[in-house]
């Protein structure tokens, strides 16, 4: 058995007081420790100037990035993309949305990176959005049992999002269980766009990658930016832009004169019920207001039982502004370029988009 190492004998002298110790010596005291500390930076950098020849900089590694094989390229976020606002955003909406659609299965996302890498809650989501079943089992502990499962919820992805097998895509097996956060968001994002999610992503959102590969046994690095979402929309559907997007661009005076406007005109009709609107906002997104107006303008009654009067969630307020749009097709109107999801989502311009079609038709209306 082996026995610890026995320490160096010290030899006590006489114990001196820090005010026994003279100026000079105090002076004499620091030079020795800056000399010290200025050999222990040299002889680290001397370190680093052998593990990466070549690099003026050190980049923060974790110490299993230094463990690659030769050609080998391994990536990851730098620290400093987590501080940015809109990756913070977009990470927020997607897990508020997948935490949404698996409510009903008290399934709870905290952490995007840690939560979805062994494919569980993959596999839930996707469910979900297909109204399909997946033939994998439910819980899978090994680190195999877990790629092997999430190789088939992968799979099934990608089929249902019309991507060939032999696509090149911006996630795999190996970078979603690794936790790899961008392979991961575009995943996601992927998702999100491909079944309309109800949500508004962050435009142009972009993180800093450091990308790292051995070449010849020393490891060399280089920053990239990686973009996660673009100009689109909100799902990725480009719209042809109209007056309101100048408008929002460029004119946020007149801007504010269109709101004043359509606030006038839609409180001119729901105060013959008793009803007022302080923000075009807030006060249409839940369809209610908006099944009431199309009501008050046509002349007709709708039904209370026919929508939800005090929608709780997500899905019933979807309904009653889908309920709206068809409203308004039955009476002549074109169909909104507008989503229900939109509305109910209180994204301003698509609202503005849709109360203005129906001040045209009836400004001139008593």
């Amino acid at each position: 058995m082996a026995t610890a190492r026995p320490k160096s004998p010290k030899t006590l002298g006489p114990i001196k007081s820090d005010k026994d110790e003279s100026f000079w010596e105090k002076i004499g005291t620091l030079g020795r420790k800056k000399r010290i500390k200025e050999a222990q930076e040299i002889e680290e950098e001397g370190k680093l100037a052998i593990e990466l020849p070549g690099s003026p900089t050190n980049p923060d590694l974790p110490p299993e990035e230094y463990d690659i094989g030769e050609n080998e390229e391994r990536s990851m976020v730098e620290s400093k993309s987590y501080d940015d606002i809109k990756l913070r955003e977009l990470i927020a909406v997607l897990i508020e949305w997948i935490n949404d659609e698996l409510a009903d299965q008290r399934i709870i996302v905290k952490d995007i990176e840690e939560d979805l890498y062994d494919g569980q809650v993959l596999q839930k989501l996707l469910e979900k959005l297909t109204y399909e079943k997946l033939d994998v089992p439910e819980v899978t502990q090994s680190e195999d049992g877990q790629k092997q499962k999430l190789g088939v919820v992968l799979a099934a992805v990608n089929k249902a999002l019309g991507h060939p097998r032999w696509a090149q895509l911006q996630w795999s097996v190996e970078s979603v269980h690794s936790k790899n956060l961008v392979a991961i968001l575009h995943l996601l994002v992927a998702l999100a766009r491909h079944f309309r999610a109800p949500v508004r992503l962050p435009e142009n959102v972009s993180v800093s990658v450091l990308v790292v590969q051995k070449k010849d046994g020393a490891l060399c690095h280089r920053t990239v930016q990686e973009q996660i979402t673009s100009t689109y929309d909100d799902l990725g559907m480009r719209c042809e832009r109209d007056a309101f997007d100048t408008l929002f661009d460029h004119a946020p005076d007149k801007l504010q004169v269109v709101k004043k406007s359509l606030l006038t005109f839609a409180n001119k009709h729901l105060s013959k019920v008793n009803l007022e609107v302080n923000e075009l906002e807030t006060q249409f997104h839940d369809g209610v207001f908006l099944v009431l107006l199309l009501g008050l303008l046509e002349g007709f009654f709708v039904p209370l039982d026919n929508f939800y009067l005090a929608p709780q969630d997500l899905d019933q307020k979807v309904f009653n502004v889908n309920l709206a749009f068809k409203l308004m097709q039955d009476i002549g109107l074109a169909k909104p370029k507008a989503r229900p999801e939109d509305i109910v989502n209180l994204d301003l311009k698509s609202t503005l988009r849709v109360l203005y079609n129906l001040f045209t038709k009836y400004k001139s209306m008593g």
